[in-house]
């Protein structure tokens, strides 16, 4: 612990703007340089704060991955949810679910990197966030597609694997503008589109 802020722990003030600041450098720094890169006087040279102002807001390294951890979580969970309806079909409900996340990476380039690097990582507890009404919704979703006949039953992993699996691939190439042919690869409706149809298609139970 910082000893100025323990010694006077009265003259802790919170600052929002410094507080968001200080966030974003940190995931800045995390998705390039990795958490072994964070050091917190180059962070507080980056966010222009002294090193004992962040403290304020986070009690250390570890502390600070959690939390921006569960804010990235927080955020995909209510962007992911945005007029999803877990009552509609197989297609249309994941349109929405694709469209979501489209929106919550491009919204939010950094946090999706930070998640992808930080998923599976020790670092994170996972308990820490609360992400039962997402996955409640999804789980509803899933069932009520099976139930009208439109997704054969299958293990979650091998769902999520076909379902989202090319849609993230898509989407890493989109970001990266990376090539496999002679021209940039750009995301479009039309795109998305086109890969939900054959998605849909081997999701549906085979027919005799």
């Amino acid at each position: 612990m910082n000893i100025h802020l323990y010694l006077y722990p009265k003259m802790r003030i919170r600052d929002e703007n410094k507080e968001a600041t200080i966030r974003e450098k940190a995931l800045e720094m995390i998705v390039k340089e990795g958490f072994d890169g964070l050091s917190m006087h180059k962070l507080a040279k980056a966010a222009g704060v002294s090193p004992a102002t962040i403290y304020i807001y986070f009690k250390n390294r570890e502390d600070m991955v959690q939390q921006l951890f569960k804010a990235a979580q927080e955020a995909f969970a209510r962007t992911a949810l945005r007029n999803f309806d877990p009552n509609a079909s197989l297609e249309d409900g994941l349109w929405v679910q694709w469209k979501n996340r489209l929106r919550y990476i491009e919204e939010n380039p950094f946090y999706f990197k930070f998640y992808e690097q930080f998923t599976n990582s020790h670092l994170i507890n996972h308990k820490s966030v609360d992400m039962s009404e997402f996955k409640e919704n999804m789980m509803l979703f899933v069932k009520n597609a099976i139930k009208r006949g439109e997704l054969t039953r299958m293990e979650p992993e091998i769902f999520w694997s076909v379902a989202y699996g090319s849609f993230y691939s898509l989407v890493k190439f989109h970001l990266q503008e990376k090539k496999m042919m002679s021209e940039t690869f750009k995301l479009t409706d039309a795109k998305l589109k086109q890969t939900l149809s054959m998605v849909v298609k081997a999701l549906k139970p085979e027919t005799k």
